[in-house]
């Protein structure tokens, strides 16, 4: 990755960091988990409100947590709204393998290249868990559970 892509990539992750999007609590969700990394103090709450077609109707989320957990959560939150519960477990596989530096073929082109700003994690594996506490308490949301299990 060149200089100039990465500075992109990380003035839109800082970006993500100062200004969430879709942060704060949805009054009306009908789904909610949280997700925490004991490693780093990250702590995120997910809140989804599924409609009757099981598609992401609305997202929100609340915590507090270093740049790559809540600019991670920020961009979940864009990505997923409108999204039918299959698609988001589908990007869900696809970021893991993304951050993990493993192929991520199964993304499609568009999200690949709106989530290549997380790619940079997989060099740093500690920040693995950071990137991803989001998207797992997402999955927990939409199974039911109450809180992320940790991977």
């Amino acid at each position: 990755m060149d200089a100039d892509l990465r500075e992109l990539y990380q003035e839109i992750i800082l970006d993500h960091s100062r200004h969430p999007r879709h942060f704060g609590a949805l009054a009306d969700a009908n789904h909610v988990a949280e997700g925490y990394n004991p490693l780093c103090g990250d702590k995120v709450k997910i809140y989804l409100k599924l409609d009757d077609a099981d598609r992401i109707a609305d997202i929100a989320f609340e915590g507090k947590g270093c740049a790559i957990s809540v600019a991670s959560a920020s961009l979940m939150s864009e990505m997923l709204k409108g999204r039918s519960t299959e698609e988001a477990e589908q990007l869900l596989s696809g970021f893991l393998h993304l951050v993990k530096g493993e192929d991520a073929s199964d993304l499609e082109e568009d999200d690949k290249e709106h989530l290549a700003v997380m790619a940079g994690v997989s060099a740093f594996p500690m920040r693995v868990k950071c990137a991803t506490l989001a998207w797992h308490a997402m999955k927990a949301a939409i199974d039911g559970e109450e809180s992320a299990k940790s991977e």
